[in-house]
């Protein structure tokens, strides 16, 4: 059996590296876009739709507190919480037209891990928006069978940029146009969350499968390289 030079290994072992840190890259490119990022605030992406969909629960038991963080819209607005499906009684809360920025409403009460939807309340349209885009299908154009994503979220750690009198917790900017007719800015009432948990919810691509199949590849290719009782096996 011919024997691979020292020299031809080392190219091997160069070229399977490159190959590697390129996986990594292209995976922690393609993946970042799904991970939340402090005090990414306003929406990034304006007049973008945001593929990103966001789960949220209660991080304790005891109230969620909403804090008026603005507004962009003309529509007239109110927030509600549904908890586990039900709305609270606190019922709806901070009018975009007359609530200030750091203004608190007391959502109601939730245990650990209770599953939490948050609820615009359109009253110019006379219509519901949902922090769960399956909710949202009655909310968007007629003929729609496939619900959409309302809303944006980060976590909000006061640092940049600040909203006088809100505390560190969670950021949602609502968007209250129905699509597809919509400028997508995702500002038209926002908020911030205390005792909130949020995790995002995204659709893997196939891309994104490739790349990490791509990365497992290369792994091991490169192990083979590294080891020589795994060239020989």
């Amino acid at each position: 059996m011919r024997t691979p030079s020292c020299l031809t290994l080392r190219a091997l072992r160069s070229r399977t590296r490159h190959r590697l840190w390129a996986a990594v890259a292209l995976v922690l490119g393609f993946s970042g876009t799904q991970v939340v990022q402090a005090d990414a605030i306003p929406y990034p992406n304006s007049s973008f739709y945001n593929p990103v969909t966001y789960a949220f629960t209660a991080a304790s038991t005891g109230d969620v507190i909403a804090y008026f963080a603005g507004t962009g819209a003309a529509y007239d607005e109110t927030l509600g919480l549904e908890v586990n499906g039900v709305l609270t009684s606190a019922g709806f809360g901070l009018d975009n037209h007359t609530s200030s920025v750091g203004q608190s409403f007391d959502l109601g009460h939730a245990n650990a891990g209770d599953t939490l939807v948050f609820v615009l309340d359109d009253i110019t349209l006379g219509k519901y928006a949902y922090s769960d885009p399956s909710l949202n299908v009655s909310y968007d154009s007629p003929g729609d069978t496939i619900g959409h994503n309302h809303i944006y979220s980060t976590a909000y750690t006061a640092t940049s940029p600040v909203f006088p009198g809100v505390p560190v917790g969670i950021y949602v900017g609502f968007e209250d146009l129905p699509f597809p007719n919509s400028d997508f800015n995702y500002t038209d009432e926002t908020f911030v969350f205390t005792n909130v948990s949020i995790s995002t919810v995204p659709e893997p691509s196939a891309l994104t499968l490739l790349v990490i199949s791509s990365l497992g590849g290369a792994i091991v290719a490169w192990k083979r390289r590294k080891d020589p009782a795994i060239q020989h096996a």
